[in-house]
């Protein structure tokens, strides 16, 4: 079993079948076997973006976030004090607070971090791509 913290366009990769999500990645997604979590912060970032017409085409995902992470099986994430505070005093140049959060949610829960986004290489954490 693995467990795994999908990065927000991740999520949003499998919610819309997009074509850029590797087959690897919809194998690990795809078995009941691993444990997929969603951090608040994707949800926060969901609302906010498509708030600020950044994510037009995800208007059902961002009207109830939650209800899609079900609908998809995966698991919710919540943000703990531990969490803001690495994510807060990392020392890095991300200046991204989202990615911040997840990847310092990532390490303190021990569980491999899936993105496409290679500055995330930036932070000590296991990266799926």
């Amino acid at each position: 079993m693995t467990a795994v913290l999908l990065d927000t366009h991740i999520f949003l990769w499998w919610l819309f079948d997009d074509k850029r999500l590797s087959e690897d990645c919809r194998q690990i997604i795809r078995d009941t076997d691993n444990s997929i979590y969603i951090s608040s912060a994707s949800v926060w970032e969901i609302a906010t973006k498509y708030r600020l017409g950044k994510l037009p085409e995800a208007s059902s995902v961002a009207k109830d976030v939650p209800l899609w992470i079900r609908r998809a099986g995966f698991q919710s994430l919540d943000i703990t004090p531990d969490h803001a505070q690495l994510a807060g005093s990392w020392d890095k140049q991300h200046r991204d607070p989202f990615d911040r959060m997840l990847a310092a949610q990532a390490s303190i829960e021990n569980l491999f971090f899936m993105s496409g986004d290679s500055a995330m290489g930036a932070f000590p954490i296991e990266i799926i791509s």
